[in-house]
């Protein structure tokens, strides 16, 4: 079935409307490059919204999932899972972390680390230390705690009462943060850089503010790394550039290249909290997702891989400020590495729908900055490739703004 016209109505019959998708069906991926169902061809720079960084189709990771397939897919955590112990280490050897907890998605990672940070304060602290701070502007995921922490009021419409014990602060605003979190507050989660909210990237300053609060009154600091984490700022994980650890952190989306997977990772004072009976996922950590995410991991650890991220990354970051500055936009480029976003105001999904008939996939978030996630593997000639295409979109629908 690949007309696409019959995949619309078929999806609209029997699929609920939850998301306002493009009227097109990918179905086929090699690297950088997507097909849809009527045969066009397209570069991906959403990447599955930061999930298949290393590109699609990649002859390592299929390899993999035709390996583990033929052997195990899925047991149950009731037993020991080899792949999920290997993954476990590389994640441990790779961070600030000792203990890993395996689930499915960002969303799921960020209401087990509330879980854990609640049963923390409670163990330690008392039965009256249980609120959670996070920023305004944020994305937490769509189950209701996560949604709850998410800082975006849009989100929660339709859906209180919501669980208690959450507020949101501004972002950079020291004073609101200081009144925020005090004796009562079990827990601060932050994205290093906002995705969702537009890309922004939240100041090593406020951070490292934020740190020395949570220390003071006892709260513990997450990082809610699922779209900045796993190679897309040009380190493996985005705290490494702010010299702020935080004692728990989410994360997801490229873990697994496209497998679903989510994992919390904490300092084992932290984890050792959670006790047979706390926690648990039916999927989480199975045979399959972990052998992916080991491979994944065995790919962006390797000699290069991250520098190589980093001198690409730069490279295009400064291609588009120059646009940028050709014509005459206000804002400048945000973001680290990959996950980079540019404000064009209004115009974004014009600029969007323009570049996707030209053959580039891109998005727009808050309906005014467009977000760029290719994956870690794009090759330079196809970073131009796009530059091109966003320079005629550029042309096309800001020359005479």
């Amino acid at each position: 079935m690949n007309n696409t016209e019959q995949i619309i109505n078929l999806g609209k019959e029997n699929v609920m409307n939850t998301y306002g998708r493009l009227p097109m069906a990918l179905i086929k991926g090699v690297g950088t490059r997507v097909w849809d169902s009527e045969g066009r061809s397209y570069l991906d720079f959403v990447t599955g919204l930061a999930v298949t960084s290393l590109g699609h189709s990649h002859p390592a990771i299929v390899e993999t999932i035709k390996e583990q397939a033929s052997e195990i897919l899925h047991t149950s955590n009731l037993y020991w899972i080899p792949n999920q112990v290997r993954l476990a280490k590389l994640l441990t050897d790779n961070s600030f972390a000792d203990k890993v907890f395996f689930c499915n998605s960002g969303a799921e990672a960020n209401e087990g680390a509330i879980k854990l940070v609640r049963k923390y304060a409670k163990k330690n602290y008392g039965e009256d230390k249980y609120k959670i701070v996070s920023l305004k502007n944020s994305f937490h995921g769509r189950t209701l705690a996560a949604l709850s922490a998410t800082g975006q009021f849009k989100y929660h419409q339709g859906f209180e009462p919501l669980p208690i014990g959450f507020s949101h602060i501004e972002a950079e605003n020291l004073i609101e943060l200081q009144q925020a979190v005090d004796q009562n507050t079990a827990a601060v989660i932050i994205e290093p850089i906002q995705g969702e909210g537009g890309v922004h990237p939240i100041t090593k300053e406020f951070l490292l503010s934020t740190k020395q609060l949570c220390e003071k009154h006892g709260a513990l600091l997450i990082f809610d790394e699922v779209q900045c984490g796993l190679g897309r700022t040009g380190k493996l994980f985005a705290y490494e550039w702010l010299d702020v650890t935080p004692d728990i952190m989410t994360v997801a989306k490229a873990l697994a290249n496209g497998v679903p997977i989510g994992a919390i990772l904490a300092s084992a004072k932290v984890a050792d909290t959670f006790q047979p009976g706390d926690h648990a996922s039916t999927f989480g950590g199975n045979h399959l997702s972990t052998a992916v995410g080991c491979k994944v991991m065995e790919i962006m650890t390797g000699e290069g891989f991250l520098a190589e991220v980093e001198t690409k990354s730069s490279y295009f970051r400064d291609k588009l400020q120059e646009l940028a500055d050709k014509y005459k936009l206000e804002g400048t480029v945000r973001g680290l590495g990959f996950m980079l976003g540019l404000p064009v105001q209004e115009k974004g999904p014009e600029i969007v729908q323009y570049c996707s008939d030209k053959g580039l996939l891109i998005n727009c978030v808050g309906g005014t900055t467009l977000r760029f996630l290719p994956p870690l593997t794009v090759s330079m000639k196809e970073i131009d490739e796009a530059l091109a295409i966003l320079e005629q979109a550029f042309k096309e629908k800001l020359q005479n703004k």
